[in-house]
C-alpha cells in the first residue's frame, strides 16, 4: 500500500502539469494546505486549500472530497479527465492518511479530539530555481518539517509522539525519491502552467485608500492613526513623516500586520504616539506597486492647521508690505502735490 504522503506528492504532480513559461517576474509560491480534525476513530473532518501566492485556487468539499474551483482559469488549465484522476487520488490519499493517523494515535494513546495539519509546496525564484517545503502541525503547533536537501524529517518539538511519526515517515523511502524528482526537478515546469493561466490575476493591482485621524487616550498623549485599506497586491510600505523626515522604528511607532478584506484586498494601521502641540507637522506616507514611483502622502489635521497658519502669516506679511508701499506712494504723491502747489504760487506771485 502506498503511503499517504506519496499520494500527496502524486497529487501535487498531477495538479501542476507542465506548461509554457509565463512572462512573469518575481518570486511565486504554491501551497497545498490540509487541516484534519480527528473527533474520534470513526469521524475525521478534513479541509483542503490550494494557493498560488495569496490567490485561492480551490478547496475540497468536506462531504464529497471533490474540488471546488475558486478561479475561472484553474479548471481550463487541465483536461476534464485529469481533474477526475486528481479527485480520485485525493480520496485515496485522505483515506490512507486517516488510517495512518488513527493507527498511530491508538498506539501512542493520543487523546481525542486532536488536529493534524499539513502544508507542502514550492517556491519559484526569478532565475527559475525552486525551493520545496513540507511541514506537519499538531494541535496548532509546529510538529515536523522536511529537509529537502538530505530528504529527512526534522523535529520541531521533541516528544514521544513526534519521534514516532518521524520514524514512520522516514521509513517511506519512496517518499524521499518522489520529493527529489518532483520538487527539485519538475517544480519549475509544473508551476508555469498556473502562472500562464493566472497571469491576469497575479498582475491585478488595486490602489490603496488612506485616512489619518487622531485619538487622545490621555491628556499628555495623542495617537496619530494612519489606516490604509483596499490595496492589492499584499506588499506595501507605510511610514510616518515628522517635518518631512521619516520617523524611525521605536516604542512610539506601532504598525499592525497586513490583514485581508472581504473583497480580496488588504488593510493595515500604523499608529504614532506624539505629545500634544509639540510644534511638528506629521504626515503618513504610503508606497505601493499600484502607485508606481509616486507616494501617497496624507497630512494629519494639525499639519493642515500649521499650513493654514503659515499661509495666513504670509498673507499678513504681504498685506503689510502692500500697506507700506501704499503709504510710500501716498506720501510721494502728497509731496509732489505740495511742490506743484508751491511752484504755482511762486509763478502767480511773480506775475502780480
Amino acid at each position: 500500500m502506498q503511503s499517504p504522503h506519496c499520494c500527496l506528492l502524486l497529487l501535487l504532480h498531477l495538479l501542476l502539469l507542465s506548461g509554457t513559461w509565463a512572462d512573469q517576474e518575481g518570486t511565486f509560491t504554491l501551497q497545498l494546505l490540509q487541516t484534519s480534525t480527528f473527533q474520534n476513530t470513526a469521524f475525521v473532518d478534513t479541509e483542503g486549500l490550494g494557493l498560488l501566492e495569496d490567490i485561492e485556487l480551490g478547496s475540497l468539499d468536506k462531504r464529497t472530497w471533490t474540488i471546488r474551483f475558486y478561479q475561472p482559469w484553474v479548471r481550463p488549465a487541465l483536461p476534464h479527465s485529469d481533474w477526475d484522476t486528481i479527485e480520485n487520488m485525493i480520496k485515496i490519499y485522505l483515506q490512507q492518511f486517516s488510517h495512518l493517523i488513527n493507527e498511530g494515535a491508538m498506539q501512542k494513546d493520543v487523546p481525542y479530539p486532536f488536529v493534524a495539519q499539513c502544508m507542502a509546496g514550492c517556491k519559484l525564484y526569478p532565475n527559475r530555481t525552486a525551493q520545496a517545503f513540507a511541514y506537519v502541525g499538531y494541535n496548532g503547533q509546529d510538529f515536523l518539517s522536511f529537509n529537502v536537501d538530505n530528504a529527512t524529517w526534522l523535529l520541531s518539538q521533541d516528544t514521544n509522539l513526534s519521534r514516532y511519526v518521524q520514524a514512520v515517515l522516514q521509513n517511506y523511502t519512496a517518499f524521499s525519491e518522489l520529493v527529489d524528482v518532483l520538487f527539485n526537478d519538475t517544480c519549475i515546469d509544473d508551476m508555469e502552467v498556473l502562472l500562464h493561466y493566472g497571469k491576469a490575476a497575479l498582475e491585478r493591482q488595486e490602489l490603496p485608500v488612506a485616512t489619518v485621524f487622531a485619538r487622545t487616550p490621555r491628556p499628555d498623549q495623542v495617537l496619530l492613526v494612519c489606516r490604509v485599506t483596499g490595496f492589492y497586491p499584499r506588499p506595501i510600505s507605510v511610514a510616518w513623516l515628522r517635518d518631512g523626515q521619516e520617523v524611525p522604528p521605536g516604542p512610539a511607532l506601532n504598525t499592525s500586520d497586513i490583514l485581508p478584506n472581504a473583497d480580496l484586498t488588504y488593510q493595515l494601521r500604523s499608529i504614532l504616539a506624539v505629545a500634544p502641540r509639540d510644534g511638528h507637522s506629521y504626515a503618513c506616507r504610503v508606497r505601493h506597486r499600484s502607485l508606481g514611483t509616486r507616494s501617497l502622502i496624507i497630512p494629519w489635521g494639525n499639519s493642515e492647521l500649521v499650513l493654514i497658519t503659515v499661509l495666513m502669516a504670509g498673507l499678513l506679511a504681504a498685506v503689510a508690505v502692500a500697506a507700506i508701499m501704499a503709504l510710500w506712494v501716498w506720501r510721494r504723491r502728497k509731496h509732489q502735490q505740495m511742490e506743484e502747489s508751491e511752484s504755482r504760487n511762486s509763478i502767480l506771485s511773480k506775475e502780480a
